[in-house]
């Protein structure tokens, strides 16, 4: 599910650059050529992460270009300001994409949509995962947190401790579809009471030790992480919202790229791109229902990464890339 291979925090401006120096972002060509970059357009990048896709934009932009970067996670906008702040056609801002809507840098109330492209590459990234002390992975021992920004909101171990047996299984199964949500619900309450969870491997070995590695090859407490993680930063809500938005910054013609790793993430955005498109349905014996103003027009079908990709960066098999464009 990740996609910016970068193998630890970069704590410095030199460790950052040696962190870039290996970051591969998924589908980077394909994603940016599907904006139809113009030299003098302004562009969006919403998960700006270690940049990768940030850089090819900004190699195509002229003099009068502009390029708006926005990231929920500190790290990233660390790298974001230490890279691009000198760049008098850059503008940061430390947010999530679903307040795109709210930075004037992209609209205001007077001249309306500023964008002509917006790009979302969605999901967790490589330096949040590899990095133990941000809780992500289940392969290194850390402390259970899970957030994109650690300086707000509620932790995974402190929701953890305080949910419903109900609510946890909920959760387990709408984002992450685990058919054993409610074995692992049942048992994450009835731990806690005797011993706090708050590791990372405290969690995995917990689901590990009730489910069974079984015969998939994945671990068993991957789909219960993707969960915690999702309903922790709000992702999917962050993502309706922030396709919404992307229809009030975009100028007729824009383009929006997303790039999505799961299921879930995929269906709300081809839902969104086609959902104003779709025929209301006809009532019998009722006069038709007044059809939705069409906002967005799919440009060609949903993109895979090819399989050089997918043979050099194995993250990258489960990326899917749409793109479609504002309508007038």
């Amino acid at each position: 599910m990740s996609k910016k291979l970068v193998s630890a925090k970069p704590e410095s401006g030199k460790d950052a650059a040696g962190a870039r120096d290996q970051h591969i972002p998924v589908m980077r060509d394909r994603a940016i050529d599907a904006l139809a970059v113009r030299a003098d357009g302004t562009y969006l990048d919403g998960t700006f992460g270690r940049g990768g896709h940030a850089r090819e934009i900004l190699l195509r932009l002229g003099e009068r270009g502009r390029l708006l970067l926005m990231d929920k996670d500190p790290d990233a906008i660390r790298v974001a300001t230490e890279e691009f702040a000198a760049d008098a056609r850059v503008s940061i801002r430390h947010s999530s994409f679903a307040e795109m809507a709210e930075w004037t840098e992209a609209r205001n109330s007077d001249d309306g949509a500023r964008v002509d492209g917006v790009l979302l590459d969605l999901g967790v990234s490589s330096p949040q995962i590899d990095q133990a002390e941000r809780g992500f992975s289940f392969m290194n021992d850390g402390p259970l947190d899970m957030r994109m920004n650690p300086h707000a909101g509620e932790s995974a171990a402190e929701w953890l401790a305080r949910a419903g047996e109900r609510e946890i299984a909920d959760v387990l199964w709408q984002y992450g579809e685990e058919k054993a949500s409610r074995r692992i619900a049942k048992a994450i309450v009835e731990t806690r009471v005797a011993v706090p969870i708050v590791s990372t491997l405290g969690l995995a070995g917990l689901i590990a030790k009730l489910v069974g590695r079984g015969t998939s090859g994945k671990h068993p407490a991957t789909r219960t992480f993707q969960a915690i993680r999702i309903h922790v930063n709000r992702e999917l809500v962050d993502l309706d919202a922030g396709l919404e938005a992307s229809a009030k910054v975009l100028k007729p013609g824009g383009r929006l790229a997303v790039i999505s790793f799961h299921s879930l993430e995929d269906r709300c955005v081809k839902r969104f791109i086609r959902g104003d498109a779709e025929r209301m349905p006809v009532r019998r014996g009722l006069p038709p229902l007044p059809q939705a103003t069409l906002r967005f027009h799919a440009i060609a079908d949903a993109v895979l990464a090819d399989d050089a990709e997918s043979a050099a960066n194995p993250r990258s098999r489960s990326a899917v890339l749409r793109v479609a464009e504002r309508l007038p």
